[in-house]
């Protein structure tokens, strides 16, 4: 898109075209650089609900200009949760991606024993935490 120094009348406009000017840079860089987000929520318990609000919390991280990564959305698609080994397995795949996150998102006011441990991880490495209720607001 070409911003244009004059108005749709044919005057010179300085003020309009420094503030489309800076509204276009802003939408460059936005998609030039996303950083990724750990996305940090219950999963086990009512499974269907939480994959919902899964969905949500990675839905929310992509319009606050993140890339979520939710790893209680994929792994469980060919990890069988139920499976003590397959459920370790799955929680180090998690780790293993966490480290190339720049800072892991606590969705939700109940803490389940995954997340439990994702969190303690999270802090042994020194990774940014940020918590945030079920309504999205910052905690």
């Amino acid at each position: 898109m070409s911003i244009s120094k004059y108005n749709s009348e044919g005057y010179f406009d300085p003020t309009a075209y420094g503030a489309l000017s800076v509204i276009d840079r802003e939408e460059r860089s936005l998609r030039a650089f996303r950083p990724i987000v750990y996305i940090c929520s219950p999963y086990a318990g009512d499974i269907e609900a939480n994959v919902d609000a899964a969905r949500h919390y990675s839905r929310f991280a992509v319009e606050q200009g993140y890339i979520p990564i939710a790893p209680h959305l994929l792994f469980p698609q060919f990890l069988n949760d139920a499976d003590p080994k397959e459920r370790q397995l799955g929680l180090f795949f998690g780790n293993a991606l966490m480290s190339k996150c720049s800072e892991v998102w606590v969705f939700g006011s109940r803490i389940s024993a995954g997340m439990k441990a994702e969190i303690e991880r999270a802090k042994w490495k020194n990774y940014r935490l940020r918590y945030f209720t079920e309504n999205l607001k910052e905690a």
